[in-house]
């Protein structure tokens, strides 16, 4: 009997758990077996790695194969076992020496040919196996501009199934990591292109300098499409901790390239309302997927006629909002993706829309049915509502000419850098992340300055959540007034930011 040992990753969301893979060769009927719990696609890796270990020049074992995966009551599911399984296999029939095994987590898909092909999750799999005590890795060459984001982790690319067992017999040289590669900045529109709309514009730069959730309301062509498109710009860049956490999302989304698998700036991510409530979540079957929500992670998620997505849609967002994250509840448990995103929602005033108000033709009843909507609990949620003003000249608009991405995003910065330094303690990052409690105790405001509150609380004009949400646009508005406290105006105005009627 030879039994031989290997490591590769089980991904849930995106935390990881180190798998051990055993092989054990030996007498019996002729016959290979998978334990462990693997899904139909780990399954059929049984026939994939055979023809990959024959047409790489080695034979499969002509005795009982079995193959155990540890631990055994964790779902098991994709295609990166292959690499991990055929290692591990060879290695107990003694073709290829194990001592290379014990630390090293191998990772990828193999081809018949053996090849070694790229799997999705390849940042969060080192990461979990980081944390596990494994010190290299193995993944296929496509993904090793990912695995280079991993620190503490010697990574080898792999081309072939031929290349690993090379490397591990002490015969081969696999290709090494070069260093992370960050993603070219996108080419974000300006934010004076926008014709008019001096108030829609701050309250943009104010969305932006505090995190908070923003909606749009006017009639076609007044630039709620445009306005939306660049709030991503007036967001600073992500962090590297950040960074590492929208790329281990986009990751297992499969939508990292080789040429730039950082994810560097702050993402924006556009939905038409045809789109399914699992894509906007996550799920899927199997093992569920990140939705647009988690893929918008420290970035923007853009509603455009968010009235026409339905209600099951809408109500989906509200537990998100709050929270920052995904939970996809399953039969084998609780999958968890992180979306704390800034929400744009654009909408019409009413079904006609006409350029202006006065001249809508919807019946009183009409109306009420299309602005009921978007649910109270869901506006409950939103910090900034701002009424578009129709267009009334395409030139001549304003005084001054409108500043551009670059001037509004310098005092964003500089108000993001005050909040992130009063929160730093708490590990808070924006004004928007901290909890009601927190500002009505430890950063309680003087009663005169928060005396417009309890007049709205006390006339049912504001819930308890919105009187702390607006507490939040309040310590935003100090932030960019470089002020150290909130006053009476700053209340006053974060409360006039909720009030904004469409009727």
């Amino acid at each position: 009997m030879a039994l031989a040992r290997t490591w590769s990753v089980a991904l849930s969301g995106v935390d990881g758990v180190a798998v051990e893979i055993e092989a054990d060769v030996g007498v019996g009927t002729v016959r290979t077996q998978l334990l462990g719990l693997p899904d139909a696609a780990l399954h059929e890796s049984k026939d994939r790695v055979k023809a990959a270990v024959r047409n790489s020049g080695h034979d499969w074992p002509s005795q009982r194969v079995t193959l155990g995966l540890s631990p055994a009551t964790l779902p098991k599911n994709g295609s990166g076992y292959d690499l991990a399984i055929a290692c591990a296999v060879l290695a107990a029939a003694k073709a290829v020496p194990d001592e290379r095994l014990a630390g090293t987590v191998l990772v990828g898909e193999l081809a018949l040919d053996g090849r070694v092909r790229a799997v999705r999750g390849v940042l969060p799999a080192l990461l979990a196996a980081r944390r596990a005590g494994l010190t290299e890795a193995v993944v296929p060459v496509a993904a090793l501009g990912e695995a280079a984001l991993v620190d503490g982790v010697t990574v080898h690319g792999a081309a072939s199934l031929s290349d690993a067992l090379a490397w591990l017999a002490g015969e081969g040289v696999l290709q090494r990591t070069t260093g992370p590669v960050a993603a070219p900045p996108p080419d974000s529109p300006d934010l004076a292109d926008v014709i008019g709309q001096p108030e829609a514009r701050w309250a943009l730069e104010v969305a932006a300098a505090g995190g908070h959730h923003v909606l749009l309301t006017g009639p076609p062509g007044t630039g709620k499409t445009m306005l939306a498109q660049r709030l991503a710009g007036l967001l600073p860049p992500l962090s590297p901790e950040e960074a590492l956490g929208v790329t281990a999302v986009h990751s297992i989304a499969g939508l990292l390239t080789p040429e730039a698998p950082l994810v560097s700036a702050p993402p924006f991510v556009s939905l038409h309302h045809s789109t399914s409530v699992v894509a906007l979540v996550g799920g899927g079957t199997g093992t569920a997927k990140p939705g647009a929500m988690s893929r918008a992670h420290r970035g923007v998620l853009f509603l455009d006629e968010a009235r026409e997505f339905g209600a099951a849609k809408l109500e989906a967002l509200r537990t998100a909002l709050e929270d920052g994250e995904v939970r996809l509840a399953r039969r084998d448990g609780i999958v968890r993706y992180p979306a704390r995103f800034q929400l744009v929602m654009a909408t019409n005033p009413c079904p006609c829309a006409p350029p202006k108000d006065i001249d809508c033709t919807c019946l009183p009843a009409a109306r009420r049915r299309y602005q009921a909507k978007l649910s109270g609990p869901l506006l409950d949620r939103v910090d900034i509502r701002v009424v578009m003003r129709p267009l009334t000249a395409m030139s001549g608009v304003e005084v001054a000419p409108p500043e551009p991405t670059a001037a509004v995003r310098a005092r964003v910065q500089k108000a993001r850098t005050r909040a992130a330094e009063r929160w730093a303690a708490h590990g808070w990052l924006t004004n928007a992340e901290v909890p009601g409690p927190v500002l009505r105790r430890e950063f309680a405001l003087p009663r005169p300055v928060t005396a417009v509150l309890d007049r709205a609380l006390t006339t049912g004009a504001l819930t308890g959540r919105g009187a702390d949400r607006c507490l939040r646009v309040a310590w935003t508005l100090a932030d960019l007034a470089e002020v150290d406290r909130p006053t009476a105006d700053h209340v006053a105005a974060a409360l006039e930011f909720r009030e904004r009627r469409t009727s």
